[in-house]
């Protein structure tokens, strides 16, 4: 009698895009993929993304909620000088803590602002944090990103948001990466829905997304397969890519 091989836990995160100008369409967020890129080489799955405005109550509440049901939580946005940046505030109040100025945050922003006019009042808003949190390191603009229990608050401009990402590449804890591969064809999803369903269903540890498109005046589709073992993912793809080209299908490798 074998026994069964034990599930592997999965590492799952949240992400809170949090501020006004991106409800409004203003801005259009850029961190959401480039987060669930870099969580996904970390090992751990991006379950679940909010969006929400610039109030306190607002933040405070989705943090309690999302970072009760994942393994970390990360923001995005609202850590900056200005007077509508509150999402130090809003999580100080969701974990029940007080905002503090984090002595190295402050000495870092005094040391990058003393050629550029000196550290203001504004400025030093970007050394509060709540009380009991650690530094993310910020390459790009001085101002550092916070980590405290399983959040991590860190910038709304991309190009910061992936410096701060980088300093915490190998710091948590996760599993397998997920990996993936695709495929392309033209066939409406209605025609072939049975093949896509009956191929996840005989490869247990594979999952297979259908991502329609209509160009040239024709209906297609590109498949992608998940998977954290390579070689089960090997075999998910070769199957249905067998299945669809005796269905009458051209398959082509990579997606369309």
């Amino acid at each position: 009698m074998t026994q069964d091989k034990p599930q592997a836990k999965i590492w799952t995160a949240a992400l809170i895009v949090i501020g006004d100008e991106i409800l409004s369409g203003r801005t259009q967020d850029k961190n959401i993929a480039q987060v669930a890129a870099w969580l996904n080489v970390q090992g751990i799955r991006l379950a679940e993304v909010r969006v929400v405005a610039d109030d306190m109550d607002h933040i405070a509440e989705a943090v309690n909620i999302l970072r009760a049901r994942n393994d970390y939580l990360f923001t995005t946005g609202g850590i900056g000088p200005t007077h509508d940046d509150i999402t130090v505030d809003a999580i100080a109040k969701a974990l029940g803590v007080d905002v503090v100025i984090h002595p190295a945050a402050r000495d870092i922003l005094e040391k990058y602002y003393a050629t550029r006019g000196g550290l203001n009042e504004g400025r030093l808003r970007m050394a509060r944090v709540p009380e009991g949190a650690e530094l993310i390191e910020n390459r790009m603009s001085g101002a550092p990103g916070i980590k405290i229990d399983n959040l991590f608050l860190m910038a709304g401009v991309p190009h910061i948001t992936a410096g701060m990402l980088d300093a915490l590449t190998g710091t948590l804890e996760g599993g397998a990466p997920l990996l993936s591969a695709t495929l392309g064809a033209w066939a409406p999803e209605s025609e072939i829905a049975g093949i896509l369903g009956d191929t996840e269903k005989a490869h247990a540890s594979c999952v297979i997304g259908s991502y329609p498109f209509f160009r040239n005046g024709t209906v297609g589709a590109n498949f992608v397969v998940r998977s954290t073992e390579p070689h089960d993912l090997e075999t998910c793809r070769a199957a249905l890519k067998e299945s669809l080209e005796e269905a009458g299908y051209e398959v082509t490798d990579g997606g369309i």
